[in-house]
């Protein structure tokens, strides 16, 4: 079973390693026979590895709605994690996009891959290029033989036909839905008419006491972007209709090939999404929930259906745990993830964490937006009434805590206003009081010391009990030294 590392080593901002959030559609598919790398004893066969990764798919406003066949295929059948978040969001989506002339062009096919197809650039649904094993292939606009998503389905079903039986495989097939520019299939452009964005607390209300990018929204939002923002709810909604048939496309064809039983699926997105939230009416890139929190669903051998867990994974514990899944020896990577696999199946008394790193680094130069010459310098993605849902010091890393007495979010910002935000979410679940101000000082020490150790370790050492781990010492001593490489800085209540 060959697998490609998902993210050897740190899954740091602009790392090429990592899958950005702005990616092209990609279907990887890998078959092999090097079981003997991971120690496989003779006669015994390893299970297969499907995942399925979506682009800008949320898991707080009703991202899973429409995916009724895969909620019950997948999630029903398995195991559905209510917690689990994105890592980071690289900044700029340009630098990574597959098939640029200065990353090898459409030719380049990464080392360990038996069979690649790739996107060229960003998403798109019709008149695109694909790259097959490094020989380019360009598709136009006929639906039966063209669109993106039915294409990465059969040839997902096309492999399993004429794939090897004796060999394990991983498949990777990342959808270009529901990314803009939001192009459903024909027979499901008219879902949805009477849906609208959810007007759940934060929606079209000011983000008091929060980041400046967040304050400079207009309230209430003009009736144009309402309109627009409900339209982009529908047409995300509809493209995943697509995704749905493709799960249940995989999931009859592993089936009738007699592979189901030996495969695990994970269903998964690379960061959520907000419409109106904050007054902000589309985009990614923010810290609340609706943005970081993404879905994820997992079934396979040994996992017991209809199950739910609120263990705190993120996107870093993919890699770890299809490893371990294919029989490595996890010691021998960096990797900063840990496997949950053991959650997947029903170990007893397991120590997991209780917090993990969010990050984000800016779009944007540092020059005035000349659609919006009122506003500062370094804005982007500004809606033509000049609401911009990015900044290039909009660069922020928080720690999101999960216990069972405790559910907060702590998180800085790298701008000369080191400003703060906090929020306790079993009080506030829409993460409208940012209380940096009125929380106990030593618990905000606490965090911020967290924040630091996450930010600077490597592999093993970001494994360390977290603040609200039963295992946990906290020396407030440690905040104000070196301790080698930690980067560490002074709390001080006048930078909230």
């Amino acid at each position: 079973m060959q697998l490609l590392p998902l993210a050897p080593g740190r899954l740091r901002q602009g790392s090429p390693r990592h899958l950005p959030s702005c990616s092209p559609a990609l279907l990887l598919l890998v078959l092999g026979g090097c079981l003997g790398v991971f120690g496989v004893a003779a006669g015994t066969r390893r299970p297969n590895v499907v995942l399925l990764l979506t682009d800008d798919q949320d898991e707080v406003l009703g991202g899973m709605t429409p995916l009724k066949k895969t909620k019950a295929l997948i999630g029903e059948m398995g195991m559905t994690f209510s917690s689990a978040v994105r890592l980071v969001t690289v900044p700029t989506c340009l630098a990574f996009q597959y098939g640029a002339p200065d990353a090898g062009g459409l030719e380049h096919v990464p080392l360990g891959w038996s069979y690649w197809y790739a996107l060229e650039k960003n998403s798109k649904y019709y008149n695109y290029t694909l790259s097959i094993n490094g020989k380019a292939r360009k598709h136009g606009e006929n639906y039966s033989v063209d669109y993106l998503t039915d294409v990465l389905a059969n040839v997902s079903l096309d492999f399993l036909d004429y794939k090897s039986n004796f060999e394990p495989f991983f498949m990777m097939i990342a959808t270009p839905a529901p990314h803009s520019p939001w192009t459903a299939a024909p027979q499901y452009q008219k879902a949805f008419q009477n849906v609208f964005a959810p007007r759940n607390k934060n929606f079209n209300i000011h983000g008091t006491n929060k980041h400046w990018l967040i304050r400079q929204a207009k309230t209430p939002m003009t009736n144009s972007s309402i309109q627009f923002l409900d339209n982009a709810f529908r047409k995300r909604w509809q493209t995943l209709l697509s995704v749905d048939d493709l799960v249940e496309k995989l999931v009859k064809r592993l089936e009738f090939t007699g592979e189901l039983n030996n495969t695990y699926i994970f269903y998964t997105s690379d960061n959520g999404y907000h419409t109106g939230q904050f007054s902000l009416p589309i985009d990614k890139r923010q810290l609340y929930e609706f943005d970081i929190k993404v879905p994820l669903l997992v079934r396979g051998p040994g996992i017991k259906p209809n199950q739910t867990s609120k263990m705190l994974v993120a996107n870093i514990d993919l890699g770890p745990t299809i490893l371990d899944i294919a029989g490595y020896d996890l010691n021998k990577t960096q990797m900063d993830g840990m496997s949950f696999l053991p959650i997947l199946r029903g170990a007893s008394n397991l120590t997991w964490r209780s917090d993990v790193l969010v990050e984000y680094q800016g779009e944007g130069r540092n020059v005035t937006d000349p659609t919006c010459p009122s506003l500062s310098p370094g804005v982007s993605q500004c809606f033509p009434d000049c609401v911009c849902e990015d900044a290039y010091n909009n660069t922020y890393a928080c720690v999101r805590t999960m216990s069972a007495l405790w559910n907060l979010q702590y998180c800085e910002f790298d701008d000369q206003e080191v400003f703060v935000e906090v929020y306790n979410l079993t009080a506030d679940p829409d993460q409208i009081t940012n209380i940096a101000k009125s929380i106990d000082p030593e618990l905000l020490g606490k965090m911020n010391y967290r924040l630091m150790m996450l930010q600077s370790c490597s592999g093993p050492t970001c494994r360390t009990p977290g603040v609200f781990d039963p295992r946990y010492r906290f020396d407030p001593r440690l905040m104000f030294s070196n301790r080698g490489s930690v980067r560490t800085r002074r709390f001080s209540k006048h930078l909230l």
